[in-house]
């Protein structure tokens, strides 16, 4: 069975977006070992230049990874899919035999040269900009989405 890991930069100070990840860890829980990393949030970021905060957090991204993961980042500039799509893509990645597959949800300016060069996929949630902390969300639900879609389950309606 494939492992799910989403890896994020610090937690999420929004007590509103906090409630809903724990009810979509639960229901993923049915198809996938799913597992959420909060990686510890820099400190003094205020003080950082962009370049070197996107450089500081891959440093701590790559840490967490083995050569057999699969990286797949959330970049607006990665391919977009519907949900059907998605739920397409998180197939072929288990047809393929891939063990650990590992989804990225960036900090507020992306990510370091390093980590797109591990990265085998980028995947946009859409063309607009959204918080990094609301894609904590959309990334849960998207991938309960795709699950129940695979699994011909009612949760989704074309």
């Amino acid at each position: 069975m494939v492992k799910i890991q989403v890896i994020c930069m610090g937690k999420t100070n929004h007590a509103a977006l906090r409630s809903w990840l724990p009810e979509y860890q639960k229901r993923l829980a049915h198809y996938v070992r799913f597992e959420w990393v909060e990686l510890p949030e820099l400190k003094n970021t205020k003080n950082l230049r962009e370049a070197v905060q996107k450089e500081e957090e891959g440093k701590r991204l790559l840490k967490q990874l083995n050569s057999q993961d699969t990286l797949v980042l959330f970049d607006e500039n990665g391919s977009q899919h519907t949900s059907k799509g998605f739920a397409d893509f998180l197939q072929k990645r288990m047809n393929a035999g891939t063990k650990n597959l590992v989804f990225v949800i960036g900090g507020p300016y992306g990510f370091s040269a390093e980590v797109y060069q591990r990265a085998q996929y980028k995947v946009s949630l859409s063309k607009m900009t959204f918080s990094h902390q609301m894609v904590r969300v959309f990334v849960t639900e998207q991938l309960y989405r795709a699950f129940s879609i695979l699994n011909n389950e009612p949760y989704h309606h074309e």
